[in-house]
């Protein structure tokens, strides 16, 4: 990519000294694609022509681009020159981020500086809650943010044997690809991993399985003393070697990991060496004397950092006292319900996956054999499973009421969840004598089914949006991970 000086005068989009194809970028698209306008939109003064999608441009930049795709309403193109640069753009860390050939795929912002990747997110979050939703949050939360770096203690790795290059390859994917990126370091994964990458395609490498592993999931937690604990879990098609298991013991000693074995499903996932010397996995809620053990395939957040800061936060919000009972939906293994079962009467969590609700109890039992002074004994809490995709005003009334609920659905949003509570305003036969809560947290990965699910709670639920805002969970992703308040009105 080439960049072209302009003088200070070159101040407008339509200054002369610039090509007469240039494209004035006028905002960021949630793929971190610059946004623009063809000037062949008539003669109007506010007309505008066909938009155009530019990767690798950020607002009120010009730039020239090649396009690579033409519809009848958009194009999509890759910047070939700058010719005005923004102020927020930024050298990449990474050597292996940008537009070139084989570039990595596992980040779209690099580019941009830090503090505007999140302000692109809060206004991504706001233009879906308003033309998806038709909702305008009263206040706007100051954005979560954390580290930049070496924060992914979550990742899945690809692995593969590129015969041509005589070589393994682990790491990400190539932008827009299906191969595996040529990577030696990582910026967003832990120092000790990205430090680890290269010595994973060694050993892989030297195995009798080296055409059968096409997969190594990472998981990093901590031990109570705040020492980092390495899990990987390697997939792997046929049974290995003795000879394949002998070099994974030996590097799991050198490099202080633990290996787990998947050669099936996830639910064949298995510790290669349970007396390995190495702590069992686990992350810490310290704000609230909360130790989350799991296991490397359980979901938690990718960013332990931002998760400490979002659970507090969430609870500040839903601001429970101690004669509420609480119900948190979508609880996972327990990372709100057990910071709940600190403040509430009674918490109930739900949640879709049995090996899940099996997780957050064995955690409720260890975390209340172990509570002491000065903390608070838990408050008496329940987990069930069932299909949260399927419900109606009826299996609300089943549950019982709580006076507040802790939303935190996968990407496909809390839709079944939403419309049974909007039916139960809309058609109160349905569920006689219901009563509604009082407040909603509802936390998001997924700008779109948020705002979607907000239209439901405020336009027939009766409900307020009072609050909003983005929580910086991916650096340098377009992943926009959000949280909201709504209240009954």
């Amino acid at each position: 990519m080439s960049i072209t000086p302009v003088s200070e005068a070159a101040s407008s989009p339509a200054t002369s000294v610039f090509p007469a194809d240039a494209l004035y970028i006028e905002s960021l698209d949630i793929e971190a694609q610059g946004i623009a306008h063809r000037n062949d939109g008539g003669d109007e003064p506010d007309a505008k022509g066909k938009v155009v999608f530019v990767e690798g441009a950020l607002p009120f930049e010009v730039v020239s681009a090649n396009v690579n795709r033409r519809k009848n309403n958009w194009e999509q193109a890759t910047v070939t020159a700058i010719h005005r640069e923004s102020s927020q753009r930024v050298r990449p860390a990474c050597p292996h981020f940008g537009l070139h050939a084989e570039a990595c795929g596992g980040c779209k912002m690099q580019h941009l500086e830090p503090s505007a990747q999140v302000a692109v997110k809060q206004r991504v979050l706001e233009d879906n809650l308003w033309h998806l939703g038709k909702v305008r949050p009263e206040v706007l939360l100051r954005p979560i943010e954390g580290p930049s770096w070496g924060y992914r203690y979550r990742a899945r790795l690809s692995v593969r044997h590129v015969r041509k290059k005589g070589e393994v390859l682990v790491g990400f994917h190539e932008r827009k690809s299906r191969y595996v990126a040529d990577i030696k370091s990582c910026a967003v994964l832990p120092p000790h991993v990205s430090a680890m990458l290269l010595p994973l395609r060694a050993l892989i490498a030297s195995m009798d399985a080296i055409e059968t592993c096409p997969q190594i999931e990472l998981a990093c937690g901590h031990t109570s003393a705040g020492e980092v604990v390495t899990a990987l879990v390697l997939r792997h098609l046929e049974p290995l070697s003795a000879s394949d298991l002998a070099k994974l013991r030996s590097f799991a000693g050198l490099h202080a990991v633990q290996w787990w074995l998947q050669p099936k499903g996830p639910d064949t996932v298995h510790r290669l060496d349970e007396q390995d010397g190495t702590a069992p996995l686990a992350y810490g809620l310290p704000e609230f004397g909360i130790d989350m053990p799991f296991k490397p395939t359980d979901f938690t957040q990718v960013n332990p950092h931002i998760n400490r800061v979002l659970v507090t936060r969430a609870l500040r919000l839903l601001d429970v006292k101690s004669d509420e009972r609480v119900i948190d939906w979508f609880c996972g293994l327990g990372n709100f319900t057990l910071p709940l079962a600190t403040q509430a009467r009674e918490v109930l969590g739900i949640e879709g996956s049995e090996a899940l609700v099996a997780r957050s109890r064995e955690n409720a039992n260890y975390n209340a054999q172990r509570r002491a002074a000065p903390w608070r004994p838990l408050a008496p809490t329940r987990f069930e499973a069932r299909n949260l995709f399927e419900l109606a005003p009826a299996d609300l009334v089943g549950y019982g009421a709580g006076q507040k609920w802790l939303v935190d659905p996968p990407r496909e949003g809390a839709f079944a969840l939403v419309k049974a509570l909007a039916d139960c305003v809309q058609m109160p036969e349905s569920a006689p004598g219901y009563v509604l809560p009082r407040r909603i947290v509802y936390v998001s990965c997924n700008p779109a089914t948020l705002a979607r699910d907000a239209g439901l709670l405020v336009h027939q639920a009766g409900y307020r949006c009072t609050a909003a805002g983005v929580v910086n969970m991916f650096p340098h992703t377009a992943h926009v991970e959000s949280i909201a308040v709504f209240e009954r009105c």
